[in-house]
């Protein structure tokens, strides 16, 4: 069936990003060397035609993209495919039974490595060119599948999965992760986002969902362990084709929470990543999606530059020697994290870090965020109540893995996600107020 000037398109299409056996496994401050499989990772893309205006998205299982990586592989997309670099939303899930290939952390070890063995062995492949390549291939063929399309969409709610990690202790600090059933816990530190945003597509006759892109505030850090796995989405997937067949692919959009996990502090019983992907999919599988009936597909984008954090010349000089201590018992766990984002930020050089926020508009009603960093659920939440779009999916860690996005009243309140964030305070609400103005501007500009 050809398409009519008006209609939404769409193609999607799965590449394997799994790295080899052995390779560097991200999300904790040591290293750890993959053992195994669990299940594959994998780059997902969703490509939107509507006239001549096409866009893609790509959702990667694992803990975020490199800004190398998202230059190098959306302008070879728009090479390859015409689709604009700058209508290109590259994601990371942030798994954290994925890949350790960028940042101070992996440099380190690396160059540990091959100081001592004069080769790095966790490195056999170049895994960032093979991503690159994997993303591309997964947006080259979406294209070519693309298709007339209906889509639906929907808000529904989750309760009992996510939980704020951040609490007010009985001896005035603030603290992430104090254990269950700690009695030092006063309260909660901040909020949850039980929002699930959905965008089901379907052929033209409303009975094959092929896709969804689903949006959920839940960190990824439900597995551990040295096999490779995408984490509790993957179960999203395998339980949801159950009700729409096997071909079904599941786009997951990680929503703001870096602030968010899955503990519950006043039960013993840990959540696992099947119970949630089971969990989930059902409360997926029952929403209410409404017909877009009116798809008016557009994209504007905006890079805000936000201070980044400043350290002495002695700071600098301790971290370079605390490196050597990341991993052990050596060195206070805060202390580690201080040394690592120093590096980092050494690394990246620059007064500033560009944060890159798009958005994209599929109708009056449905509209997606991409925002960079684990950011703080606050600020989703923000840009979700400022919306005039009903359908608001807010996703994190899009383009650049800046590491915490926390707001003002954390960095004030302290502990380990603002030690760990390279921004300056107030970079969060600078990034949250561009994004807000981009929905506002594609609301003004919204034509049928």
């Amino acid at each position: 069936m050809s398409a009519t000037p008006q209609q939404l398109q769409a193609g999607v299409a799965v590449a394997d990003i799994t790295p080899p056996i052995g390779y560097r496994m991200c999300g904790y401050f040591n290293e750890r060397l993959s053992t195994g499989v669990l299940n594959p990772l994998h780059a997902k893309a969703l490509v939107l035609r509507q006239g001549n205006t096409r866009a893609a998205m790509v959702f990667c299982d694992i803990i975020g993209i490199s800004a190398d990586v998202s230059k190098r592989a959306r302008q070879q997309a728009q090479q390859e495919t015409g689709i604009p670099a700058e209508n290109v939303l590259l994601a990371g899930t942030h798994s954290h039974t994925g890949p350790l290939y960028f940042d101070a952390l992996r440099d380190y070890l690396h160059e540990k490595a091959i100081a001592k063995q004069g080769k790095d062995p966790c490195e056999v492949r170049d895994y960032p060119s093979e991503l690159v390549a994997a993303i591309v291939k997964a947006i080259k063929e979406a294209d070519t599948k693309i298709r007339p399309v209906r889509a639906q969409a929907g808000v529904a709610q989750q309760q009992g999965l996510s939980f704020n990690r951040r609490f007010h202790m009985k001896d005035g600090t603030v603290r992430f992760n104090p254990g269950v059933l700690n009695p030092g816990i006063v309260r909660a530190a901040g909020p949850t986002d039980s929002g699930v945003g959905m965008v089901f597509f379907r052929d033209t006759t409303g009975k094959d969902t092929f896709a969804s892109l689903v949006n959920f505030a839940l960190h990824l850090d439900t597995t551990g362990g040295t096999l490779y796995a995408a984490d509790y989405p993957y179960f999203v997937e395998q339980n949801l084709r159950e009700r729409f067949g096997q071909d079904f692919t599941l786009l997951f959009g990680t929503g703001t929470c870096g602030d968010i996990n899955h503990i519950d502090v006043t039960s013993k019983d840990r959540l696992k990543p099947e119970a949630i992907g089971a969990t989930l999919a059902g409360t997926i599988a029952a929403a209410q999606a409404k017909v877009i009936a009116q798809p008016s597909l557009a994209i504007k984008r905006a890079v805000v530059e936000v201070p980044i954090q400043k350290f002495t010349a002695a700071e600098i000089e301790q971290a370079t020697k605390d490196m050597d201590k990341i991993g052990t018992s050596d060195l206070p766990f805060l202390d580690q994290v201080k040394a690592y984002k120093i590096m980092d930020i050494q690394a990246r050089g620059g007064s500033t870090i560009p944060l890159e926020v798009q958005a994209f508009r599929l109708s009056d009603e449905v509209a997606i965020i991409g925002l960079p960093g684990e950011v703080f659920v606050e600020f989703g939440l923000a840009i979700k109540q400022a919306s005039s779009f009903p359908v608001t999916l807010v996703i994190e860690l899009c383009q650049d893995d800046v590491a915490y996005v926390p707001t003002r009243r954390a960095f004030a309140e302290g502990s380990y996600e603002t030690v760990n964030s390279r921004i300056a305070p107030g970079g969060g609400e600078m990034m949250a107020e561009t994004a807000i103005k981009l929905l506002g501007e594609l609301r003004r500009s919204w034509t049928v």
